[in-house]
Order: structure tokens, then sequence, then C-alpha cells
């Protein structure tokens, strides 16, 4: 993951770094690493999801120890200055900066430290589609609804999850939606 570190341009860098301190600090629910690794290919440079999902878990592993540790800033630095694999140089001043200015922020307490590791739901999207016809059934024409899930993980990393239903299905789908709402209408 550090050499990849070498292709993220400065100011990309940057805003992932405060991105997991936002999340680090409850502020978010996670990175949106797909949509970021989107415009940093848009800017040109070669990259995966993959590799800028390894590179968030690193920095996100990096700023929680060093609040775990009460690390001041010039301790980070020197300790990030003795590590086997040197960071590039403009990322040390990039994560210097950002803890600097923010890293006092996160809250590392016993029950952060204790949460069960569940996603977090963040967003859904729906879209009603007909199937028209296929290969092997010339007349189809049954109605589906696909169900997009926005989670993000409690690493911090934010995934979509798809899945299609019938109209029965989603008919109980929102049904069971419904129960939960008149649920936490009487909390």
């Amino acid at each position: 993951a550090v050499d990849k570190i070498n292709l993220i341009p400065q100011d990309f860098f940057a805003e992932l770094c405060e991105q997991i301190i936002q999340h680090l600090n409850h502020k978010i629910p996670g990175v949106d690493t797909a949509e970021l690794c989107q415009r940093i290919q848009t800017s040109g440079i070669e990259i995966s999801i993959g590799e800028l999902a390894k590179i968030t878990n690193v920095v996100s592993f990096l700023f929680s120890t060093a609040a775990q540790n009460n690390l001041s800033t010039e301790e980070l630095v020197t300790t990030l200055g003795n590590a086997v694999t040197a960071l590039p140089k403009h990322a040390v001043q990039v994560i210097r900066h950002v803890w600097n200015e923010e890293g006092k922020s996160i809250i590392v307490s016993e029950d952060a430290r204790n949460m069960a590791t569940v996603g977090q739901f963040v967003d859904i999207k729906w879209k009603l589609g007909v199937a028209m016809s296929s290969d092997t059934c010339r007349s189809l024409k049954y109605p589906y609804v696909t169900v997009t899930l926005k989670v993000a993980d409690p690493s911090g990393q934010i995934t979509d999850r798809s899945f299609e239903m019938t109209i029965p299905q989603f008919k109980n789908f929102f049904r069971q939606f419904k129960e939960m709402a008149a649920v936490l209408e009487t909390v």
C-alpha cells in the first residue's frame, strides 16, 4: 500500500486523511473509496478501488493507533520516519498537518473499542424494471425491483450491495419496513 501512496496527489491524499479522521470521530459513516477512486482516476492516475481501500485501512490504523497511544504530532512523525517502509515525503507532510489540526479530536473510548463489528447503513436506492425477454425465453414481461444499499463496514469502507426482488417479495419487504417504522414511533 505504501508504494501506491506515491501515486496519489497530495490534495487527494489530504482529503482521504480528513475523511478518515471524520470517520474515526463518528461524524461520517465511512470513507467512500469508490467515489474518491473515480475522481483520482478521472485526474489521470491509475489506481484501483482495492489499492485505495488498502491505503485507507493503513492510514486509518495509523491514526487510530496514534490516538490510542496519545501520540503528539512529532511522536507520530518520528514513528513514521523509523518505519521499515518509509512513506513518501508528501504523505508524511499531509499526515503531520492533518494530525496536528484534527488528530487530538479523535475520541477513543472504551465503548467504541468494545462495539460489535456491525456495518452502518448509509443510503438506499431502488428502481423498478421489467424483463422483456432473454435468450432462453421469448416473452417474460415480469416486473422486478432492484434495491441498492450503501453500507459502511466497520473499517469505514463504503460499499454498495444490490439485489433484485419480485413484486410480492418487495411488498413483503415494504410491509416489514412499515412495521419497523411503527415500532420506532412508540420509542
